[in-house]
């Protein structure tokens, strides 16, 4: 049974555990401004002594992302456990395809992503041994099929993708992301290896969450609702964001369903 919490607040709750990993966009900001809900109930949690993580699937170093929080005004306490998809795929890329050429998928921005081993990126897909999504070319940011015909004679490499969500919402225009481009090549024969939420790699590589009562707070059923489903912990869905309008049209029950994602508390926004 789904308990919504927009009257008690996560204070309600806040006591039954130890660690909260919480989603970024569209949680704690829209990608232009911070939520300012958001920003007083890690403050609180802050008071309270609880662990958490700002989890994100985003394509960049936890170096780059925090520096963008900071930039958003986020004070500096609340930044101290920011953790990337992007980080997670960085330390598997050093340590397994670090002598490899790649090439890469997504826009000049994430270059930091691979600024290690830059050497590596190959200008042609024909000479690539592995393919590096981060997002979409600037050039093709909503055609799908131009992907689909670029790696068509390329699904035996396997790609590297390091956000697997499939869109995200900038203020009020939504975005395609990585995890599009890596459903389109799946849906080709090629192989994927994801790293973000819904996988356990980024929980586990980003704090000690062993034998830790843990909340998994987020906006996307596919990946933070399901991650936490996954991995065995409790679930809170913020229904303004990327389900907004399907909540609203056939409510977080129906929606649920249909994400095949199990949710124990909602709210509206991220409220203490």
């Amino acid at each position: 049974m789904t308990k919504n919490l927009d009257l008690d607040g996560l204070q309600s709750i806040a006591d039954n555990y130890d660690l909260f990993y919480i989603d970024l966009w569209g949680v704690i900001h829209n990608g232009i401004k911070l939520h300012n809900s958001a920003i007083v109930t890690l403050n609180e949690l802050k008071k309270k002594n609880k662990s958490f993580v700002l989890l994100t699937n985003a394509p960049r170093p936890n170096t780059t992302v925090n520096k963008f929080l900071e930039k958003m005004g986020m004070s500096e306490d609340l930044r101290e456990h920011v953790f990337t998809s992007g980080e997670a795929a960085l330390n598997f890329l050093k340590t397994s395809f670090k002598s490899k050429n790649f090439f890469h998928i997504g826009p000049p921005r994430d270059f930091d992503l691979f600024n290690e081993f830059k050497n590596n990126k190959s200008t042609e897909l024909n000479e690539s041994e592995y393919l590096l999504c981060t997002g979409l070319f600037d050039d093709h940011e909503d055609d799908l099929t131009y992907y689909k015909n670029l790696l068509e004679k390329h699904t035996t490499k396997k790609m590297i993708c390091t956000n697997p969500d499939l869109i995200v919402d900038r203020g009020n225009i939504r975005e395609l992301c990585a995890g599009s481009v890596a459903m389109v090549f799946e849906k080709m024969g090629g192989e994927v290896i994801y790293f973000g939420k819904p996988h356990a790699e980024v929980y586990n590589q980003s704090i000690d969450n062993v034998g830790k009562k843990v909340l998994a707070i987020g906006d996307n059923l596919n990946t933070d609702i399901k991650g936490a489903n996954l991995l065995n912990y409790h679930s809170l869905l913020v229904c303004n964001g990327i389900h907004k309008e399907e909540i609203q049209n056939k409510g977080v029950t129906e929606v649920s369903k249909e994400y095949e994602a199990i949710v124990n508390f909602t709210q509206t926004e991220l409220k203490w």
